[in-house]
């Protein structure tokens, strides 16, 4: 067999299997080999090193968060606007958001939660400092506002 034959043979096996191959679906199973620490099912007890945030990611959902192909994705809020100065912002809570029991998610939890990573954080210059107020607007909006120019 020449060279020829042989590229050829080569590259029409190669175009049948790649138009062969499914799409990906299905279920993704992720393990990790690192032993647990309790703090790390907690958000606002969490140390900032990168484990703890693989299981957080995975446990708690977040108003907005990293997708591929946009940095700022709906997640808990379904959509939110920004003040022009960019010191409050409004979230309107995702319609059918539950908790694990069931339990449906409102913005008086969301600001519960908000308000216990500032307190939890309070030996930390950084967590929680930038946002002064946290209140609800209505049934669905949550609000931040800021005390001044962040930087």
């Amino acid at each position: 067999m020449n060279l020829r034959a042989l590229i050829a043979a080569l590259l029409l096996t190669l175009s049948a299997w790649s138009s062969a191959v499914a799409a990906p679906e299905g279920q993704l199973t992720w393990a990790v080999h690192v032993s647990l620490a309790p703090a790390w099912f907690d958000p606002a007890e969490t140390v900032g090193i990168i484990t703890p945030f693989m299981f957080l990611y995975a446990l708690h959902d977040a108003l907005v968060k990293s997708m591929p192909g946009n940095a700022l994705a709906p997640s808990l809020a379904e959509s939110w606007t920004v003040s022009p100065d960019s010191q409050v912002y409004e979230f309107v809570l995702r319609k059918g958001a539950r908790f694990h029991n069931g339990e449906p998610v409102t913005p008086e939890d969301v600001k519960f939660s908000f308000e216990r990573y500032r307190g939890a954080g309070a030996g930390h210059s950084r967590r929680g400092s930038r946002v002064s107020t946290w209140s609800i607007r209505s049934g669905s909006a949550f609000v931040s506002s800021s005390p001044g120019p962040t930087s």
